[in-house]
């Protein structure tokens, strides 16, 4: 097992909110061209609802929808999630909502995580900028820069 663990790629995971339960399946295609590409592999997928009185409990795949097909999602469980796991994300969740919980191998990054390893180097920080995050920092930016081109020259 250690040895499968030397060879992975960098592990993360994301939840991902649907209000009012509402899922459209529109992005599934997607999740799978990923795996199928092998830029990710899923370790987890686990569907969880939030109740109005606030309890978090997980969804089977058939209680998700008649109109999603999910089948190719079946098995996609290492048993690495669990209850505590699930409380923690529905804590993000807001009561009415569902949401998928995906841990997930950076597949396309193992050669190079493999590679550090192998020469003593280890991940001491990661994180993730999210979009919105990004973008109020650019307009943070853009609003304070001084103007440029060939009216600020003259």
């Amino acid at each position: 097992m250690n040895e499968d663990l030397e060879e992975m790629g960098p592990v993360d995971y994301v939840i991902i909110e649907f209000p009012g339960n509402r899922m459209t399946g529109e992005a599934f295609p997607l999740l799978i061209d990923l795996v199928e590409s092998g830029i990710i592999r899923i370790i987890d997928l686990v569907f969880l609802r939030k109740e109005t009185d606030g309890t978090v409990g997980a969804l089977e795949m058939q209680e998700i929808g008649d109109e999603l097909d999910l089948t190719v999602f079946e098995g996609a469980s290492s048993g690495l999630l669990d209850q505590s796991d699930l409380d923690e994300a529905g804590a993000a969740l807001e009561p009415g909502n569902s949401a998928a919980i995906i841990v997930y191998e950076n597949v396309w990054a193992a050669p190079l995580a493999r590679a550090l390893r192998r020469s003593g180097a280890q991940m001491v920080a990661s994180g993730r900028i999210s979009v919105q995050a990004l973008l109020a920092s650019l307009d943070a930016t853009e609003s304070t820069s001084p103007p440029s081109g060939p009216v600020a020259a003259a």
